[in-house]
Formats: C-alpha cells, structure tokens, sequence
C-alpha cells in the first residue's frame, strides 16, 4: 500500500511537473548549458572566474557547478556559504540536483540553522523537477518531523501549487 501511494504521489508530482512546463514558471525550469571546472590546476582560477561569470549571467547549470565544486571540496577547500550561495541561485530557477542538495544542506544545518521544514519543501520541489533520489530524501526528513512541522510544509506546498495553478490559468487569458 506504501509502495502504491509513492508510486501515486510520484505520478502527481510528475505530471505537476508537465504543467510546470508548460506554463513557463521559472522555479520549475530544468537547467542545459554547461561551466568547465574540470580544468588543470594551473587553469583553474580561470575556469572558476568563467563559471562565475555564466552562473551571474544566468546560468543555471553554472551556478548548480559552482555550488557542487565549492560543496565537495575535491578541487578547491569546501566552502559551505559559498555553496550555498550557487545552489540557492540554480535552486530558485528550478535546477533539480541544487534544489536536492540545497534541502539536504538545510537538513544537515550545513552553513544555515537546521530547517526541516525548509529542507522538506526544498525536497519535494526537486522531487517535481524530476530529482530521483529527493522523495526519499524527503521521506527521511519527514521521519525526523513533528507532526507541527509536517503540517506546516503541507501547507506551504499548498498554498505554491494552488499559486502555480493560478499563474497557469491565468497565463492562457487574453488581457
């Protein structure tokens, strides 16, 4: 029954996610173009001044590079605020994988308060963006939840699809 719930509640967020689509909201836009951080050692200030550049100019996928490189820290010190910083940016436009680890960051308190309220929304919003691992992701934020809290991210997730279901009715009117 369990299984058959998720698989349910996966097929709504799937299809919220074709509307999304559909009706150009830019939280729920997936991200294409490309930075390249993979650069030698002596190349890699330039590569990270390049990526910064893209990501300030729009990028996307530039900022969801940068806050994984500064997140890792395999090629340069972690930098947890920093990460933040290009994870929220590619997060607000919709960038599934930032939106995760983002949710994951404000679980953990990882340069922010702990916010399992924040991290589950965040969560369920890269689960829509098509983000596999972030419904059990939020599932496990979920058990860590009061029921206070769980009710409060339901309602805020609520009160955002009733709005983007608004912006998709009134998107097709003429004015």
């Amino acid at each position: 029954m369990i299984r058959a719930g998720r698989m349910l509640s996966l097929g709504c967020l799937m299809l919220l996610s074709l509307w999304a689509h559909a009706g150009g909201n830019s939280l729920l836009i997936p991200a294409t173009a490309r930075c390249a951080l993979n650069a030698i050692p002596e190349e890699l200030p330039e590569a990270v001044r390049i990526c910064q550049q893209a990501a300030s100019e729009g990028d996307v996928q530039a900022a969801y590079e940068l806050g994984d490189f500064y997140y890792s820290g395999q090629r340069a010190p972690k930098d947890l605020p920093r990460a933040r910083h290009w994870f929220e940016q590619a997060s607000l436009k919709g960038h599934p994988q930032a939106q995760h680890q983002l949710g994951v960051m404000f679980f953990r308190g990882e340069s922010v308060p702990a916010n399992n309220v924040q991290a589950y929304i965040v969560l369920k919003m890269a689960a829509i963006n098509g983000e596999d691992q972030a419904l059990d992701t939020a599932d496990r934020v979920s058990e860590q939840m009061r029921r206070d809290e769980l009710e409060i991210a339901t309602q805020v997730l609520g009160q955002i699809f009733r709005n983007f279901m608004m912006d998709l009715q009134t998107a097709g009117e003429p004015r």
